[in-house]
């Protein structure tokens, strides 16, 4: 007897690319005056809030492969948004740091990304919402639960 795949209602991958869609959907409305894409966001994003990093480092916070940031570091540090230069310790490594430029568009978003956070919050419950991201951080290959 073959067994049926579980409906696609109730599947967890597609759930979470539907989730995802639903989430990510106000950022890109947020970002679209700010010529920078989602991925550049959370680039952005991490950088401010760690300060310099290596680009491994920096490419498993932001989610992202290190092919990929590596071609997008490259083209932001060409717009102003960043800058990349050798590590003293491991002059194979390099060392990403956000521009004054970067910092502008984080600085300059706050307040909607702010907002965007709490309507995410209000939509669930906070504890819910709470809940929520330690639920999914279950499934995170990064994370040290």
């Amino acid at each position: 007897m073959i067994k049926k795949l579980p409906s696609t209602t109730r599947s967890l991958p597609f759930a979470l690319i539907r989730a995802r869609e639903g989430v990510m959907a106000p950022i890109r409305d947020m970002l679209v005056d700010t010529g920078i894409s989602e991925q550049q966001w959370r680039v952005l994003r991490v950088l401010s809030e760690y300060g310099p990093m290596d680009s491994s480092t920096l490419a498993e916070r932001a989610s992202l492969l290190h092919p990929s940031l590596t071609r997008m570091v490259f083209a932001m540090e060409k717009k102003g948004l960043v800058t990349q230069t050798r590590s003293d310790v491991d002059r194979r490594r390099q060392v990403v740091e956000i521009a004054a430029a970067g910092q502008n568009i984080i600085d300059s978003n706050r307040e909607h990304a702010l907002q965007i956070a709490k309507d995410f919050k209000a939509r669930v419950g906070a504890e819910k919402y709470e809940q929520l991201i330690d639920l999914l951080e279950m499934f995170d290959p990064h994370s040290k639960n």
